[in-house]
């Protein structure tokens, strides 16, 4: 999507949450190189920096803020240096989505009342990006005009059970819908019947709001934290915005941002998307997004030699020579000091692996 006059609008803002650590892309996601710091599609690109040329085609980078926690900042800067030190909103301590997002809206509020804001995670798969950019427009440019808080929902193909849902009222037929409620991650037979019904979408965890809306649902719905942080704000973008943040940041409440505000309010919309998405939790989900041969194997970077081999995905750190014979749907992962050979169908058990891992052999490897 070529820039324009619209597009170079500076009340358009991004807050890009890059914070988490992956552990379900064990060996590669690691507590010091999280997922969002690796290139896991063998592009020659970050999931962060994809990420961030993403936003950048409709978002001035001096509007586009990095989310993260302390230990990661050097990767940050290294990654994208056309982010400054300042747009980096550094959480000291781990308090879920709803604090670094209040942090994020006060900071960008004391510099621009009426900007808009785009949050979305760093590690999303997102093919059509001309389509994604339109829909984030278009959101935009309802919430300039209208105090909404709107998500993304995605158009949901199979019954997943690892992803929320979002429920909407099926009788309304407009572009953008009221959200009837958020619904948790269902068991399969439930996910089935959400599919039959028609009016359910996956959420994607993609926010799109003004400042001013968002905290003003702050608040009402999270008085105690808004009051934290408001205390801030004559600090906010100075030099003594740092001291504040550590003294202070702990001492917010525990909660998500769908919990804290979304769940609460009554002015929350969707916009169902026109784009492609995949979350990339998981090998699995990895998988389904890279092409395979003809006998369903992906790879990245390895030179492979594949006999009655199946529906594997080989994942190696250079270009180095795989060999599989007898092989079927497994994860095969080489990274300097770990080798992983673990069936796909239990990606979802590696987080709970690498808790046992490191329990035996340290924290050198988690």
């Amino acid at each position: 999507m070529e820039k324009n006059n619209k597009t170079e609008n500076n009340n358009f803002y991004a807050v890009i949450m890059a914070g988490g650590i992956g552990s379900r892309f064990w060996p590669v996601s690691t507590t010091e190189y999280p997922k969002q710091f690796q290139d896991m599609l063998g592009t020659g690109k970050s999931l962060l920096q994809k990420t961030f040329s993403r936003m950048n085609a409709l978002i001035p980078s001096k509007n586009t803020y990095i989310l993260t926690n302390d230990r990661y900042v050097d990767l940050v800067q290294e990654q994208l240096p056309e982010i400054s030190l300042n747009q980096v909103v550094l959480e000291p301590a781990m308090r879920n989505t709803a604090p670094c997002i209040l942090l994020s809206a006060l900071k960008i509020y004391k510099e621009n009342p009426n900007a808009l804001m785009l949050v979305a995670p760093s590690d999303h798969w997102i093919e059509d990006e001309y389509s994604f950019l339109k829909n984030v427009e278009t959101c935009f440019e309802t919430c300039a005009n209208e105090d909404k808080l709107l998500t993304l929902g995605i158009h949901p193909t199979f019954p997943n059970t690892g992803y929320g849902y979002i429920e909407y009222d099926k009788e309304n037929t407009s572009e953008i819908n009221k959200v009837s409620q958020f619904r948790e991650k269902p068991d399969y037979k439930t996910a089935k019947e959400f599919l039959a019904k028609g009016n359910f979408l996956w959420n994607a965890g993609i926010f799109i709001w003004s400042v001013k809306s968002i905290l003003s649902s702050f608040k009402i719905n999270l008085p105690e934290m808004y009051s934290l942080f408001s205390n801030g704000v004559n600090l906010y973008n100075t030099s003594e915005e740092r001291k504040f943040i550590l003294d202070n940041y702990e001492k917010a409440e525990n909660i998500s941002i769908d919990y804290g505000i979304l769940e609460k309010s009554n002015n929350v919309n969707v916009k169902k998307a026109e784009f492609d998405w995949n979350d990339l939790g998981t090998w699995g989900a990895l998988y389904d997004k890279l092409e395979k041969d003809e006998n369903g194997n992906a790879t990245v970077r390895a030179k492979t030699s594949y006999k009655d081999a199946k529906e594997n995905i080989v994942f190696t750190s250079s270009e180095k020579l795989v060999v599989l014979d007898g092989i079927e749907d497994f994860i095969v992962v080489d990274k300097e000091d770990v080798l992983m050979i673990y069936p796909k169908k239990k990606d979802q058990d590696i987080k709970e692996l690498v808790s046992r891992i490191s329990q035996k052999f340290g924290d050198k490897f988690k």
